[in-house]
């Protein structure tokens, strides 16, 4: 070999050694604007195939109110569960962005008293609570009722009275709209009585020839109302999403810190407070089938499941849904300039994903519900539940070690079930 060729394998290998280093390439941290733009491209994607799904369940309450039955209800029913797998893909852009924070409580608010909208069944639900004067309200059943020194005229039943129920009298439970209101609607109370997997009311309740359970008319009225505005704030947020929308330019007016930390804290305050604390952990801690968050149709196992979904497409910047969208990511960014700390975050999202889809297939099969899950003395179900909680802790760890490696500053939201459960267990 010559001394010039020499030379330049030399310099060639010395490259690579540089490139290389311990095996992994050094990958090139992409600019802040661009996971920002792929940001707010996968929220606007994401919220439009909640709001088409959310169109869809529409026009099947449509046909179920044109033509009640077992079968058209259970299409609404059908549609009701599609409705959410969008929808629930978008809640790691809650915490983080105010404008969504501020919405939210209008589409997903939960647990809700249900005795507020309509009949309950008195003998497992009760007849009054302490805490919340409107907790058998039933405007479906009244056309007004009295909300502290106001009343509120419900004679008719509409998108404008329904909106007004929630969080009436400062009780978060008083929800009047949204998906949980709606499944409410379609299934009724599941009483959780042997083998029935979820509520089960009849399609009568909404047929006006053979009604049952009296007020068909008003009830139909309810249920077409809170459809409708679900698609409306859909659309209201899928707009806030567009390039010149509020949500956009709101993250866009602030530093390159705060825009990421944004995308960080929806993640981190998702895997903790609210999934791992207030949807999993409470409801073991308390043994009570009512904590299930998709409670009536027994459908809580896809909605935690999508959950974890969703913060895997925004860490990766990519998401597969109907609407595919894919780009620069935060992962990315902590890829090139916090390698280790990035791979904890994939490890520790791949472990949580697993642990969800336990939870899921268990459930799905019919072999044992969520809502048994939770059952005192279920060890089995108990530990399904609390491995996810386990992973998911596991994960918001992972993210504040990105969050510290890129000088970040994170605030995660907790919940009294992780950082003090013997409080939780005292309050019970």
């Amino acid at each position: 070999m010559s001394k010039k060729a020499y030379v330049l394998a030399c310099a060639t290998q010395l490259a690579l050694v540089g490139v290389l280093g311990s095996g992994a390439p050094v990958l090139a941290a992409p600019a802040t604007k661009d996971v920002v733009k792929n940001y707010g491209d996968l929220a606007e994607a994401m919220y439009s195939d909640a709001l088409a799904k959310a169109k869809d369940l529409d026009k099947s309450v449509d046909a179920l109110l044109a033509a009640p039955s077992a079968e058209t209800l259970e299409a609404a029913r059908t549609a009701w569960k599609a409705s959410r797998v969008p929808y629930m893909q978008t809640e790691g852009f809650r915490f983080g962005n105010k404008i969504v924070d501020d919405w939210e409580g209008n589409v997903n608010s939960w647990p809700l008293d249900e005795g507020l909208i309509d009949y309950v069944d008195k003998a497992s639900y009760g007849d009054t609570k302490e805490e919340n004067p409107l907790y058998t309200a039933n405007i479906i059943a009244n056309k007004q009722i009295r909300l502290g020194p106001k009343i509120l005229d419900a004679s008719k039943i509409n998108k404008e009275v329904i909106g007004k129920l929630n969080s009436a009298l400062n009780v978060e439970a008083n929800v009047g709209t949204g998906y949980h209101a709606i499944e409410f609607l379609l299934w009724g109370q599941n009483l959780h009585k042997p083998g029935v997997k979820a509520g089960e009311r009849p399609a009568s309740d909404f047929d006006l020839k053979n009604c049952t359970h009296e007020n068909c008319d008003r009830r139909r009225d309810y249920l077409k109302a809170a459809s409708d505005l679900l698609v409306d704030d859909l659309t209201e947020m899928v707009g806030n999403w567009k390039p010149d929308g509020a949500a956009r330019k709101a993250l866009g007016a602030q530093d390159e810190s705060a825009q990421l930390s944004t995308i960080l804290t929806g993640l981190g305050s998702l895997s903790y407070g609210e999934l791992a604390g207030e949807r999993m952990k409470l409801g073991v801690l308390l043994h009570d089938p009512e904590e299930a968050h998709d409670c009536f149709s027994n459908n809580t196992q896809n909605s935690h499941y999508y959950d974890e979904v969703g913060m895997i497409a925004l860490w990766n910047g990519k998401y597969d849904g109907p609407t595919a969208t894919s780009g620069p990511s935060i992962a990315d960014l902590a890829r090139a300039k916090a390698p280790e700390a990035a791979k904890r975050v994939d490890e520790a999202m791949a472990t949580t994903l697993e642990k969800m889809h336990a939870i899921k297939a268990k459930a799905d099969s019919g072999e044992m519900l969520y809502d048994q899950m939770l059952a005192a003395g279920n060890d089995e179900g108990n530990k399904l539940i609390l491995d996810g909680v386990d992973a998911l802790v596991a994960q918001a760890r992972a993210l504040e070690g990105v969050v510290a490696a890129l000088n970040l500053k994170v605030k995660i939201e907790g919940s009294d079930s992780l950082d003090d459960p013997d409080k939780v267990a005292k309050a019970k």
